[in-house]
């Protein structure tokens, strides 16, 4: 009864906060420490992913954990660039979307690759339960709990709930995403993309003037993974790319600090002699384009607010909008207010410029670069 009711406070309380609009760093610090009281854990891991390609963004690590950044690199090249039935992506498409690995291998956790060569070896752990932070069809990131080999393993019943708590993690997590506008006075950025060239030994073999400084806009503070995992990530992925285990390009869009949205590609290269196996890796600043789609799935609009969000981006009126959706006015502005109170704005305009401008408007007036981009 006791287990039952703390379960039940721990739903209720990460519900909560995952609706208090918080930052997405203080709502995972919350959402986190909750999940404790329910589930005990010695360490903890979490990863914000691209929705569309199910990538790394950002990862914060807890516990035990926190602060050892070293083998990260390692992680990121192992997480994205192998399956197995634990691995993130497979349970964000899992029916349930959560999973113990000691329970999977029915106790044999050797048999995971991630546990038997990685976590075990490198950091003692004994087992790992895992929960993607799923809502309806899209994925905004996943956690991973680990205990050490003298504690019992994971149980369905924990598994289970952490199930539970998949969507409102997700909703804590886009919200928090978008919980602040880009800095008023964005920090100097270098004109066009950065390249990286990784050597078949996943090392940095070369890379263009400014990247140094587009990295460094990659880290995210004290509790995060080292900046160079979304990378190693994309590396990792793009070596699947290259054998014909995905179809999906690596690429993701990651937010800065600062609040700056950048795009990450990854891409193997075709190449002769001892050079095979290298990837490039591209960082640039976003264009609008580029992260429309996601800050409106971020809003967590319905299909049809959707709809209604797409024809006022166009400069569409109501009128006009009642007449392509074949709705009445009055629904249409019923569908308004609710995107309205979603987007956390009061008007079409403020709409719009939440959606496209919070990192652009800071930058309009000033000269274009020769790459074509604000400086």
């Amino acid at each position: 009864m006791t287990r039952g009711l703390t379960a039940a406070r721990v739903l209720q309380d990460v519900d909560v906060v995952a609706r208090a609009g918080l930052d997405l760093d203080e709502f995972l610090e919350e959402a986190v420490a909750s999940v404790a009281r329910a589930v005990p854990w010695v360490s903890a891991c979490v990863a914000t992913h691209d929705p569309s390609t199910h990538l790394l963004t950002s990862a914060r690590k807890y516990g035990a954990l926190a602060g050892t950044d070293s083998h990260d690199h390692e992680f990121g090249l192992i997480e994205y660039g192998t399956v197995e039935p634990t691995a993130f992506s497979e349970i964000a498409q899992a029916d349930v979307p959560a999973a113990g690995v000691h329970l999977v291998t029915s106790g044999e956790v050797e048999r995971s690759g991630r546990m038997g060569t990685f976590m075990k070896p490198r950091f003692g752990f004994g087992d790992e339960a895992r929960m993607a932070f799923r809502d309806g069809s899209q994925v905004w990131g996943a956690i991973a709990l680990f205990r050490g080999t003298a504690d019992r393993p994971f149980d369905e019943g924990e598994v289970e709930f952490l199930a539970s708590l998949s969507n409102p993690f997700a909703r804590g997590v886009r919200t928090g995403m978008l919980s602040r506008l880009a800095e008023t006075a964005p920090p100097a950025s270098p004109s066009g993309p950065a390249v990286l060239i990784v050597s078949a030994d996943d090392e940095i073999l070369q890379m263009s003037l400014g990247a140094e400084e587009r990295l460094a806009e990659l880290s995210l503070g004290d509790t995060h993974c080292d900046a160079l995992s979304p990378v190693s990530a994309l590396v990792g992925a793009a070596r699947r790319y290259a054998r014909g285990e995905t179809t999906i390009p690596p690429r993701s869009r990651v937010r800065t600090r600062s609040g700056m949205w950048l795009v990450i590609h990854a891409g193997p290269l075709t190449s002769f002699g001892d050079r095979q196996g290298e990837v490039v890796v591209t960082i640039e600043e976003a264009r609008p384009p580029e992260i429309v789609a996601l800050v409106v799935a971020a809003f967590g609009l319905t299909p049809r607010e959707r709809d209604v969000t797409q024809l006022v981006l166009q400069g569409v009126d109501t009128k006009e909008i009642a007449a392509s959706l074949h709705l009445s006015a009055y629904t249409v502005q019923d569908h308004l207010k609710s995107v309205f109170e979603k987007a956390a704005v009061r008007s079409r305009r403020e709409l719009i410029a939440r959606i496209y401008f919070d990192q652009y408007v800071p930058r309009m007036g000033a000269e274009l670069t020769p790459s074509g981009w604000f400086a």
